[in-house]
């Protein structure tokens, strides 16, 4: 496409909502380390950037920034419900997208000869195709997830009105999925309604086959075979890159009293496995119901528990709880989740699903109990539960006292908490081996090396 002595320009698009950066800019570092003669230029909007700076302080040269507008007119105040932004964003591009481009080329001086995207940017690809250069969309949630936006139409043809607990037997490696499971988006079907985020999903099936590459942020050892082979069969290439949110093996446990929210040097007085943690991520927050409902749940179990809960939510929480539990319950506003879940004493996660926090889980061979709240949450809780058998789904799908209680007995008393136990383990002994040098996720990530560089 150019020769040899032009420098490599790549423009990297990132989805500037929720933890979607994050993975996205971890993989833009991996091929700096791997290839030293690229120059990014990652495209955000100025909030996403600062927060991704804040946390990645030490960046290396070759990557520079570059804040584009976050679509919200001027004086336009959007409301309350996420996807708003997201729409507005996406209503933006691609003009909004080119304008991040001539940023970067002016300050470069370096034409851009490959664009690297969060997939849910879709609209990158049409900026890729008026510079001529190969798109590589990365695909951040669990790659079963993909598999269903990918068959969007055919789910909605064939799933019309069916009920909840049909399963999507007809898609391949999505035989164990059921209807409730899936993304509101591929389930609402195309009416007016339909939000332009909705649409774009949609649009993927079409869309991603058009990519140089579709780069994907697991592990192909975890994915049940049928789904593999036929996403590949769908691209030029799929690659399985592994967690882009996490290094590993992962590093051993700081010292305990290094660690400010004393979780760990808490943890270091429990006993092996007995602890309940619980947290629902940064973007996810319970309805005040179901945060009572935990509480209850909780302090009627008996075991020790950790919860990483946002400040503003500890007024929802049963008058006196606070008291009552303090001498086996810690509530904290954010824990160091990587280690918590690391730390010997923690024997269940009580999660949304949120992938960054289930690979955290995976990684550590911790057993899960989910509850899953909106977009790939659901297809992530069906597979903890019924592919790799390494946790439940809490009853009825919303937490109650009962349900709950339920659940963390299974885990940490019956007889199947323990099958479990052992399958969280091999799990981990699964994602470690396909992490290293011998692992597909190697030879994948040296494909992608290779076709970023000779672009």
């Amino acid at each position: 496409m150019g020769n040899s002595e032009e420098k490599k320009h790549v423009a990297v698009f990132s989805f500037p909502f929720g933890s979607h950066p994050t993975p996205l800019l971890n993989l833009v570092l991996k091929l700096t380390n791997a290839a030293p003669n690229l120059q990014f230029s990652f495209i955000g909007t100025e909030h996403s950037n600062k927060s991704l700076l804040i946390s990645k302080p030490h960046i290396p040269d070759t990557i520079k920034f570059y804040s584009i507008s976050d679509g919200v007119p001027e004086g336009h105040v959007p409301g309350g419900h996420p996807v708003e932004r997201v729409n507005l964003f996406l209503q933006a591009s691609p003009q909004n997208l080119q304008k991040g481009i001539d940023m970067a080329v002016a300050h470069t001086k370096e034409r851009v000869t490959c664009v690297i995207s969060d997939a849910f940017v879709a609209p990158s690809l049409t900026v890729a195709q008026r510079l001529n250069v190969p798109w590589v969309p990365v695909w951040p949630p669990l790659s079963c997830s993909l598999s269903a936006h990918f068959y969007t139409e055919l789910i909605r043809q064939t799933c019309n009105s069916a009920a909840g607990d049909t399963p999507l037997d007809f898609v391949p490696g999505l035989s164990k999925m059921r209807v409730e499971d899936l993304p509101e988006d591929v389930i609402q079907g195309a009416g007016e309604e339909e939000t332009l985020f909705s649409k774009t999903l949609a649009s993927l099936g079409s869309v991603l086959p058009q990519a140089e590459a579709v780069v994907v942020n697991f592990f192909e050892e975890l994915d049940p075979p049928l789904l593999v082979n036929d996403m590949k069969s769908k691209f030029k290439y799929y690659l399985y890159v592994g967690f882009l949110t996490l290094s590993l093996p992962l590093p051993p446990l700081p010292p305990s009293d290094t660690d400010e929210t004393g979780c760990l040097s808490w943890l270091d007085k429990q006993k092996g496995g007995s602890v309940v943690y619980v947290s629902f991520g940064t973007v996810v927050t319970p309805p005040p119901h179901e945060i009572v409902a935990v509480a209850e749940a909780l302090e009627a179990s008996g075991f020790p528990f950790l919860w990483s809960l946002k400040e503003h939510l500890k007024g929802v929480l049963p008058n006196g709880f606070l008291e009552r539990t303090s001498e086996r319950g810690k509530v904290v506003g954010w824990a160091p989740q990587t280690q918590v879940l690391g730390h010997g004493s923690v024997g269940v996660f009580v999660t949304h699903c949120g992938c960054n926090s289930v690979f955290e889980s995976m990684s550590n061979g911790v057993p899960m109990i989910c509850r899953p709240f909106f977009g790939d949450h659901g297809l992530t809780g069906r597979m903890v539960e019924d592919v790799w058998e390494i946790g439940v789904r809490v009853e009825g799908g919303v937490f109650t006292k009962d349900g709950l209680l339920k659940s963390l007995r299974l885990i940490l008393v019956e007889e199947e908490g323990n099958l479990m136990k052992k399958n969280a383990v091999k799990v981990k002994k699964t994602v470690l081996d396909a992490a290293g040098a011998q692992g597909k996720a190697a030879q994948d990530f040296n494909t992608l090396v290779e076709l970023v560089s000779r672009s």
